[in-house]
């Protein structure tokens, strides 16, 4: 997960999901042993993770945040866009040899279902989320803000 001031992807040149103004880029991976219960807390944590500190909130005109509030806030809070993006390889071993390998890496038949509960469960929760394509050679542009990446696991 990254902090990001914009995102986009694209498949073939054209864009297919996209924000502008802070926001949420999700590169998500799904293991063998990974459930629609896995991904769904994967989704609560992202919309509540609290990485957005009144500094960086300040930069955004169109963020209105009362005085009062927490020093720091989620994407949640602040309404903010969230980028899904399936992206398998980042179950690779690289322990052996020169060549990565994907065996920790679920098929696509159990993967496709899996990222699609996660962008499912965040837009139930109230969330504006563009995705990638699944399965497509995809380019992926983002400005990391911080830089700011986070590995979130909820097994």
């Amino acid at each position: 997960m990254q902090r990001a001031i914009d995102g986009k992807v694209s498949v073939n040149h054209e864009v297919i999901g996209s924000f502008a103004g802070p926001g949420l880029v999700i590169f998500v991976g799904v293991t063998h042993t990974d459930t629609v219960s896995v991904a769904h807390k994967l989704a609560e944590k992202i919309y509540g993770l609290r990485i957005f500190d009144q500094e960086f909130i300040s930069q955004f005109d169109q963020l209105c945040v009362p005085p009062s509030s927490p020093r720091e806030l989620s994407a949640g809070e602040l309404g903010l866009p969230i980028l899904v993006i399936s992206q398998f390889t980042l179950y690779a071993s690289t322990k052996k040899g020169r060549r990565p390998t994907w065996d920790l890496a679920a098929p696509s038949e159990v993967a496709e279902p899996l990222v699609e509960s996660v962008a499912q469960k965040l837009r139930e929760l109230g969330t504006e989320v563009s995705q990638g394509k699944f399965g497509a050679d995809m380019n992926v542009s983002l400005t990391n803000a911080g830089p700011m990446t986070l590995i979130i696991d909820v097994d």
